[in-house]
């Protein structure tokens, strides 16, 4: 069976975020004084193959951990569903 795993990385909130930083001052620049404290991540869509939903919350975290998240400076959370 295949499910779709929508996973969301992004910067741990104690680290400093300069692409974050940098909207924020320009969205000030443009007039828009009300938004604050952005964060930039990234969001990655994939499907996974595995035969009940439990097996691949496994494998989805697996990847996050080894290769789609640096855990020293990013944080992830995830969502799945079948397909």
């Amino acid at each position: 069976m295949k499910f779709i795993a929508e996973i969301d990385v992004m910067p741990l909130k104690a680290l400093l975020d300069p692409q974050g930083r940098a909207v924020t001052s320009v969205l000030k620049n443009m007039g828009m004084p009300e938004f604050e404290n952005v964060r930039i991540g990234k969001h990655v869509t994939l499907e996974v193959e595995s035969d009940t939903e439990a097996n691949a919350k496994v494998k989805v975290e697996e990847a996050c951990k080894k290769l789609l998240a640096n855990p020293i400076m990013e944080s992830f959370n995830y969502s799945i569903k079948g397909n």
